[in-house]
């Protein structure tokens, strides 16, 4: 029977969808052209990025939620949801396996996909609940990570759960507390919509216009092009960093902004300290210091020539640090 029961598609819904997988995409590539240095804002710390990443995955989340009561909401269609489901864990797999290989240091082990994997099988026990009791498990979800958090939740065996005090490191993760939360978020409000008088006018909403097609059609597809799209970015984005290194143009201004900040903290004034750090960049520079700079990993020999050339640089900026003894 819950194979046969019939579903209506909010055409709005897939527009939506599309919107947001544009805006996944457009974060994806600002990471990859940040990460290999065309770009020099930080996306992956920089608070506005981290706002900007956490809206989108707010809407994704959201959209499950509404996909799971659209699709699920009369009677569960099991064998759509499970073809579905072992798509999305297949990809999750493939997204972990990939990212080990790419960067072992951080790769994804809980990121968005395996978080809906898990999080469509939690919420089909809410679509037909009822709303007080969905509304609050989604409140707790929500609201326990910001007055509860353990050191235990550090390490990545646990860190899934969420109420972490430093996160692991990952270049995705996305934990039970707070996120489900959000997804329920998504079930409470379609299951709102269709109980009211808005459910027809909503699903009688139909893409006119090239713009709101192409959109819808993205929408119909978000989860083939979450799946590829940073692959593809990354293929492109990766040979063409080998060709124009833009990473031996930035780590001069990476240079020059970390001394700065250095030299300003410790209470010399701004204009001595941009005259002592260009100095220091000149010397790293004549005395290929780079890799040393860069690594952490320093020679004997490489430590003498930094250590003489802070005292040079100190003495352009305090000449009487050359005055005679």
């Amino acid at each position: 029977m819950s194979e046969t029961v019939g579903r209506t598609r909010f055409a709005i819904v897939d527009i939506a969808r599309g919107v947001a997988i544009i805006a996944m995409v457009a974060y994806h590539l600002c990471w990859d052209l940040s990460y290999f240095r065309f770009i020099a804002a930080d996306v992956g710390y920089d608070p506005a990025w981290v706002l900007i990443a956490r809206s989108i995955l707010a809407v994704f989340l959201f959209l499950v939620g509404v996909g799971l009561v659209l699709g699920h909401g009369q009677a569960i269609r099991w064998r759509s949801f499970w073809k579905r489901w072992v798509f999305v864990v297949l990809g999750a797999v493939a997204i972990t396996v990939a990212t080990y290989f790419a960067f072992p240091q951080s790769f994804v082990y809980f990121g968005v996909l395996h978080a809906i994997a898990l999080f469509s099988l939690m919420g089909l026990a809410f679509v037909r609940t009822p709303l007080w009791l969905a509304i609050g498990v989604a409140a707790v979800v929500i609201a326990l990570p910001l007055v509860y958090s353990d050191a235990l939740f550090n390490e990545k065996a646990w860190s899934w759960i969420g109420f972490w005090q430093v996160p692991p490191p990952t270049n995705d993760l996305v934990p039970v507390f707070p996120w489900f939360g959000v997804v329920l978020l998504g079930v409470i409000a379609t299951r709102l919509v269709l109980a009211s008088a808005w459910a027809p006018s909503l699903a009688a909403i139909a893409p006119t216009g090239r713009l709101p097609g192409v959109l819808a059609w993205l929408g119909r597809w978000s989860l083939l092009i979450y799946l590829v799209h940073q692959p593809i970015l990354l293929g492109l984005v990766y040979p063409a960093s080998l060709v124009f290194q833009p990473q031996v143009a930035m780590r001069s201004a990476d240079f020059l902004r970390s001394c700065q900040s250095t030299c300003e903290a410790g209470g010399t004034a701004p204009g001595l300290c941009t005259t002592y750090c260009q100095c220091g960049l000149e010397g790293v520079e004549t005395n290929g210091l780079w890799n040393a700079i860069e690594t952490g990993m320093v020679t004997a020999g490489e430590q003498a020539l930094l250590d003489a050339q802070n005292r040079q640089c100190s003495a352009v900026i305090y000449p009487e640090l050359n005055a005679p003894q």
